[in-house]
């Protein structure tokens, strides 16, 4: 009993997830930073399979997954021979690295159009039998289509559609033409879970969509803290949060209108936890090469209290980004098998508020983490699982 996962973006994240995930069934690593390690779940970690890895840029395309673990992580860590076998292919770009300093070629370069480069992702997809699908790829300006008959035209005629809404629409193709279910999990801010148009496709085969963004670090963080004000009636005046590391995802935030997408999604936790909106700076605010994926975080926080009162909280971090959300991709492709299994279709709002930034399905709330985790395992307990 498998699980079969594809990787969509090579980088440092999907790089870890395989890494860790291949590690952790060789007995070479505890799997600490994976939420639902602890509960036995009908699939294990060990049953993980990963079979296919694509990507744009050609100093990654051709080569073994192996060989690009090596060079992104062999310094710090063991890489398993296992990864011999992954050859990470060519994907769709549409633009998804311009303005970084990377060679990139996609698909749609080789075969003249975005709607050729989609059946040919689609293609791709029924040669592996998929059962989770990752767009891992970097954060990039995107806009919800929210109706099938705009997005459809969006692909026929190559405008107005980016890399992650071609991939995800690929996914669907593959699911309606070979009749098997699949999970498409978004780890990035792209709108995928949060727009009606994949929503409604993927419950038409039955299939799910996960996303978006994943939460890790500082954001999980902040909304805890925030319930916790929330629930003793302090009124928060002001939230300062901000983000610095040196790895590629903070570089690609320097371009304007992508930092606008991962801002988006960081700030949605405010005013759906406490109610109101309170005054915030909740954003990824630059990118410094030396601290390469280990990111510093700074956090300040000031309410009123009892009596007029004023209280600040000030927190600082430094965290590996990329590890934060290969774990919770771990489980995510654990759970994606799940709900299939359990004929769950269109999009699991339970799991998506524990492990995104911005849960789908569109107009979902964003909620404290420490909340989403106990609705969570009541969900999964719902669904007939032994979650002791």
């Amino acid at each position: 009993m498998s699980i079969k996962v594809v990787l969509v973006g090579q980088g440092l994240v999907a790089t870890h997830f395989a890494v860790g995930v291949e590690r952790i069934k060789r007995g070479e690593v505890e799997p600490y930073g994976v939420p639902l390690a602890k509960y036995k779940l009908p699939y294990r970690i060990e049953d993980i399979e990963i079979v296919g890895s694509f990507d744009v840029d050609e100093a990654k395309v051709g080569k073994t997954l192996y060989d690009v673990a090596k060079e992104a992580v062999g310094d710090i860590l063991p890489v398993p021979d296992t990864l011999k076998n992954i050859v990470v292919k060519r994907g769709i770009h549409l633009d998804s690295l311009r303005g970084l300093p990377f060679r990139a070629k996609g698909l749609e370069d080789e075969l003249g159009s975005v709607k050729a480069a989609v059946e040919a992702f689609a293609d791709e997809l029924k040669k592996l039998s998929p059962d989770v699908v990752f767009i891992a790829i970097n954060t990039e300006p995107d806009k919800p289509f929210n109706d099938v008959a705009a997005l459809e035209k969006a692909i026929e005629s190559g405008e107005g559609v980016n890399a992650s809404h071609a991939y995800a629409y690929a996914t669907y193709l593959y699911a309606k033409d070979t009749g098997r279910k699949v999970t498409l999990v978004n780890v990035i801010p792209s709108f995928i879970a949060r727009d009606d148009a994949i929503v409604k496709l993927f419950e038409s085969v039955d299939s799910i969509v996960l996303g978006d963004d994943g939460a890790t670090g500082a954001t999980p963080l902040t909304a805890d803290l925030l319930e916790h004000l929330a629930e003793r009636n302090r009124y928060v005046l002001s939230i300062a949060q901000f983000n610095i590391g040196g790895n590629t995802d903070f570089l690609s935030l320097t371009i304007p209108e992508r930092n606008k997408m991962k801002e988006a999604t960081k700030s949605s936790i405010v005013k759906d936890i406490l109610g109101y909106d309170a005054p915030h700076y909740i954003k990824p605010t630059g990118f410094l090469e030396p601290l390469g994926d280990k990111k510093f975080v700074a956090m300040h926080i000031w309410w009123k209290t009892f009596n007029g009162l004023e209280d600040e909280l000030v927190v600082n971090m430094r965290i590996n980004d990329s590890p934060a959300l290969a774990g919770l991709m771990v489980d995510l492709a654990r759970l994606g098998k799940v709900l299939q299994d359990a004929g769950v279709k269109g999009t699991a709002y339970p799991v998506n508020a524990f492990f995104m930034k911005d849960p789908g399905p569109r107009g979902a709330k964003n909620m404290a983490r420490i909340r989403a985790y106990y609705q969570l395992l009541d969900y999964l307990r719902k669904l007939g699982l032994e979650i002791d």
